[in-house]
């Protein structure tokens, strides 16, 4: 790989640093969902992580580093809900205040649990506009930005889902993994491809929220979709990041994109079959098999990343 901004070692600390507090998550089968996609499948259930997501991982890694500068004043990030749980959490872990402006359309589920963690939840506009608030707040109260995926520490966090990956199944061939800024992806990928180059790594958006494939294609980190549109929230970011960007480039194979039907029908196959509470992002990878966006395995060396599992029961009644 060329040089990058990250690297395996790196996540390799950051696992060291992580492994007394949050235990890895299980690498599961699930035979009737193996039986009705008519071979095996391996499912890398970050859902069952602390706050319900792999951004756990991120968000500690990041405060377990911080310098008391960092911390002094407090931290603020921007979140459509899964990193707002997760840094809330991480946060009230070292009795830092943590700030997270959302979207008015969050999922009430999210905000709720982000507030019962400590985390003071500001609710404004959409995704840009909570962006853009999120910075006006940083500057007028001299807070620390904690980037929800294009920070380097959080990446590293992140990346040690690969590190754990291929600890729990070797012949690994393929990994099919959500993409929202692409933080998860990156560092997994780096941790994967430094020691496996051979094995495939495929990021999958919804088709309404193409954000990274849309930068790959305009070849340009900084480039934005002008609307974001899917019922998978947590993979809604209208821009990437420059880290994000340039590692994705060099450890991911491909991106492709799902339908809101296929995303519907992966939610409700990952929820009766496997028995995995999932929520809709979580579920673009086996939407991709459905939609044959992805090539079916014919071996045991394909997993899927299951992200998270914030679902709202109001998602789960749609479903």
């Amino acid at each position: 790989m060329p040089d990058l901004p990250l690297t395996r070692p790196e996540i390799e600390q950051a696992a060291e640093r992580l492994s007394p507090h949050l235990p890895p998550t299980p690498l599961l089968r699930a035979p009737d969902l193996d039986t009705f996609r008519d071979h095996p499948l391996w499912l890398k259930a970050e859902s069952l992580q602390r706050t319900g997501s792999f951004k756990a991982r991120g968000a500690l890694n990041w405060l377990l580093t911080a310098s008391d500068d960092e911390l002094a004043n407090g931290l603020i990030t921007v979140s459509a809900g899964n990193h707002a749980m997760a840094l809330a959490w991480a946060g009230a872990r070292r009795q830092v205040p943590v700030t997270v402006v959302m979207p008015e359309a969050a999922s009430p589920m999210k905000v709720a649990r982000t507030r019962e963690l400590s985390g003071h939840v500001i609710l404004h506009g959409g995704i840009q506009e909570a962006v853009a608030e999120c910075h006006r707040l940083r500057e007028e109260y001299d807070l620390t930005l904690v980037h929800p995926y294009n920070d380097l520490r959080v990446m590293a966090g992140q990346g040690t889902v690969g590190l754990e990956l291929l600890e729990q199944q070797p012949d690994l061939n393929r990994i099919v993994c959500p993409i929202g800024g692409g933080g998860l992806i990156s560092g997994l990928g780096v941790a994967v491809k430094a020691v496996r180059p051979d094995i495939t790594v495929i990021g999958v958006e919804p088709a309404g929220a193409g954000t990274m494939r849309n930068a790959w294609q305009q070849q340009d980190a900084t480039a934005s979709l002008s609307t974001v549109t899917t019922w998978a929230g947590s993979l809604a970011p209208a821009v990437v990041g420059e880290h994000t960007y340039r590692v994705s480039r060099s450890v991911v194979d491909d991106i492709v994109t799902v339908s809101e039907a296929a995303i519907v029908e992966a939610t409700r196959e990952l929820l009766t079959r496997a028995r995995l509470m999932v929520e809709p992002g979580a579920a673009v990878g086996l939407a991709a098999l459905l939609e044959d966006r992805v090539p079916s395995a014919v071996d045991e060396g394909a997993a899927l990343i299951i992200t998270g599992g914030n679902a709202d029961l109001n998602q789960i009644a749609t479903i």
